[in-house]
């Protein structure tokens, strides 16, 4: 089986979604790849270190949960959209940028990050019809949603008990580890809260 990479023409140019985008400047036929994406291999903890206070990155963490390309060159520039017309696959270690359908000239090449394993806000600005208002994956979303309901849960718990836990010895203080902010309680009546 004969592997064939052609030359695909390129162009780099303002993008509506951000900054700059990749746009064909012919058509590009579905299932072709149409580059690689290309940097420094570095571990997940050297990209943590490197990009901790970073507002944007080019990383792109390979399948094998031990790598991480600090991207470069041309891929580097492609865009996040919630409705790409392309997709990244991992091709004997290395990682190509691959046309879902037929691209026409002067078409942004778009893919979705389906970024995970942060918190931080990313929002999504690619103005598709799908869009799902951030660049984080579904499955990530869904997750960080699950985590937030059990947090809740257990703060209803903890006001329910007084926020305190129960032992033999009697009621105990939470512990630091687990202190969840709680509102304030409102004044008693005709009371004055402290800063009034």
């Amino acid at each position: 089986m004969s592997c064939e990479i052609r030359f695909v023409p390129l162009v780099v140019r303002p993008s509506p979604i951000h900054s700059v985008g990749v746009y064909a400047s012919a058509l590009i036929r579905k299932g072709s790849r149409i580059l690689e994406y290309t940097g420094p291999r570095i571990t997940p903890e050297e990209a943590d270190r490197l990009y901790e206070h970073s507002p944007r990155t080019y990383l792109y963490g390979m399948d094998d949960g031990k790598t991480v390309i600090d991207g470069v060159g041309l891929g580097a520039y492609l865009n996040h959209s919630c409705d790409p017309n392309c997709e990244v696959d991992e091709i004997k270690g290395r990682v190509w940028i691959i046309a879902l359908r037929d691209i026409v000239a002067g078409e942004e090449l778009l893919w979705d990050y389906n970024l995970y394993d942060d918190e931080d806000p990313a929002p999504c600005y690619c103005g598709s019809k799908k869009c799902r208002g951030t660049m984080y994956s579904r499955e990530w979303i869904a997750k960080i949603r699950r985590r937030e309901a059990r947090k809740q849960k257990k703060r209803e718990v903890l006001a329910a008990h007084g926020n305190t836990t129960e032992s033999k010895t009697g009621p105990q203080p939470r512990s630091a580890d687990r202190m969840q902010p709680t509102a304030c309680p409102e004044p008693a009546e005709g009371a004055q809260a402290v800063g009034d």
